[in-house]
């Protein structure tokens, strides 16, 4: 979808201006939120795909008035709601009120350190050989679906080359609404600045972006 996260190369939301020696939480709250948000989806319950679209999915009001972790303890809400771990009534109370659903499995502070070193890989092997290869030109497709998609909306029926050839990793597209895996195969593709912003861009500029093989054809 064309979520409100989706600005690259749009104008007026002024430069990126990243903090010298920015420490990872600017208070304690942003902190236990990045836990709760880990806890909650060590449950089970939903998977990366699905909590980054529930953060994409925000109204673009509420999600450029909020800062970084108001939109993660937003989408968690919207995530424990959607799976039958929170009621509106407990939101409102700020207590369990209602009965709700029981997890697949529980986080003990004991394990935190092994779960968060071992990760979430996504790579995973393709049944098929791939389409491309380092030096193709190709054309991503140019789509606004409804639902979620990792092909920024800036790079979408534009021409590029292929870089690289990376793994087979699950396609995000489907797996955020529970369709399956569907591992595809990644491949970084480079385009120029001018193709990616017309006229009157650097031509020094070059953009790369990982990008899944269903959202590309021969150029």
């Amino acid at each position: 979808m064309n979520g409100p996260q989706d600005l690259g190369g749009q104008m007026g939301f002024g430069p990126v201006a990243p903090e010298q020696d920015e420490p990872y939480f600017h208070a304690d709250w942003e902190r236990r939120a990045l836990g709760l948000t880990l806890c909650a989806g060590a449950m089970g319950a939903w998977n990366i795909d699905e909590s980054r679209h529930a953060r994409e999915s925000l109204h673009p009001a509420d999600y450029y008035a909020s800062s970084y972790y108001e939109i993660w303890i937003k989408a968690l809400e919207v995530l424990l709601k959607r799976h039958g771990f929170v009621s509106d009534r407990d939101l409102a109370r700020g207590d369990a009120v209602d009965p709700v659903a029981t997890p697949k499995r529980v986080l003990k502070a004991q394990d935190v350190s092994a779960v968060l070193a071992k990760g979430g890989p996504c790579d995973r092997p393709v049944a098929v050989p791939p389409r491309f290869k380092a030096g193709d030109l190709v054309r991503t497709k140019n789509f606004h679906p409804t639902g979620h998609t990792r092909l920024p909306r800036y790079a979408r029926g534009k021409r590029g080359v292929i870089e690289a050839m990376r793994d087979g990793f699950v396609f995000p597209d489907t797996n955020a609404h529970g369709q399956g895996e569907n591992p595809q195969w990644v491949y970084t593709v480079a385009f120029t600045g001018s193709e990616i912003w017309g006229e009157g861009a650097d031509p020094t500029l070059v953009v790369s972006i990982d990008a899944w093989e269903s959202y590309l054809e021969a150029a």
